[in-house]
């Protein structure tokens, strides 16, 4: 019995270590071109526009300086419906009048107090093509080496919240803050996939983490759930207020049906945000654009402005 046991428990270690194994990501030096484009139909029906920067290293400092030279310019950008192919124009923010810059940030969602960055974006300035439901787009990016990229997206037929209401949140009742709910309606025998915003007053619309979902535990229900206030970056953590809604203030929901691809993207990069900290597993962000990185995402969105109730 003693040389069996000595016998198995050398080998019992090895079988376990065996199944072990280190994964150590690939943390490349190299620059690679970021692409993030949108395509939209819906209340608010947009053309094509895209974003076009080059990475940083994972170890690099981020500082403001310096930002806009990373956008890449002097690209060739196509967007074909299957009917027309529109190469879109460069516009950059310090080429416009301080009118048209106000214009430029609500239009591509950015907070107008942040016009001193030289954000450049690629955009069919003659709206030749506007976003429709069930429509394919296909992307294009040529660069000035010729280095080519591709991507495909489809606007899917939107699926609206059948209501929206506020009610006390859990826990002490509050004078001051409120819970925001939704319930939707979901189409049976197909998958769909959502995604939603918010904003207060004049602020940008931005995405809570944890701002989408698929319908796999749902499909073809009629489902509540509630609605998180977004909150920007880098503000001090509150528990007492987090994702409730301040009474008495406008905000607006913008709540968008995608394709699984976007999904995929925003929910692996949603999940990397959230899993921070020296104990985290490496997450690989999942891009739709071939040769680089990124996403080109057909949206149909409906936008509800609400006031919350005093």
């Amino acid at each position: 019995m003693t040389r069996l046991i000595v016998w198995v428990l050398p080998v019992a270690v090895l079988l376990t270590q065996s199944c072990e194994r280190s994964f150590i990501p690939d943390i490349s030096t190299d620059e690679e071109i970021v692409v993030e484009g949108y395509i939209e139909a819906g209340d608010q029906p947009t053309p094509p526009y895209v974003f076009l920067t080059r990475s940083l290293p994972f170890f690099t400092t981020l500082e403001t300086d310096g930002l806009d030279a990373r956008f890449v310019r002097n690209a060739a950008i196509y967007v074909d419906d299957g009917s027309q192919r529109v190469q879109l124009t460069e516009v950059c923010l310090q080429e416009l009048t301080p009118q048209q810059q106000q214009l430029f940030a609500r239009f591509v969602g950015l907070n107008p107090d942040s016009t001193s960055l030289n954000i450049c974006v690629y955009t069919d300035l003659q709206f030749q093509m506007l976003g429709e439901e069930g429509r394919t787009y296909e992307l294009e990016v040529v660069l000035e080496d010729n280095t080519t990229m591709i991507a495909t997206t489809t606007i899917q037929q939107h699926v609206a919240l059948d209501s929206l209401y506020f009610r006390q949140p859990p826990g002490e009742p509050s004078d001051t803050l409120a819970q925001l709910r939704a319930r939707i309606q979901d189409p049976p025998d197909k998958a769909d996939f959502y995604r939603y915003q918010t904003s207060v007053g004049e602020e940008p619309l931005i995405a809570p983490l944890g701002s989408v979902v698929n319908d796999e535990l749902f499909d073809g229900q009629s489902f509540e759930f509630p609605l998180a206030k977004a909150e920007p970056r880098g503000v001090d953590f509150d528990p007492t207020s987090f994702g409730l809604f301040r009474r008495g203030t406008e905000t607006t929901i913008k709540w968008m049906t995608i394709d699984e691809s976007q999904f995929q993207f925003w929910n692996t990069l949603e999940f990397s945000l959230a899993n921070q900290g020296p104990f985290s597993s490496y997450t690989r962000v999942t891009s739709n654009v071939e040769g680089g990185l990124g996403i080109w995402g057909g949206i149909s969105a409906t936008y509800y402005e609400l006031l919350v109730p005093e």
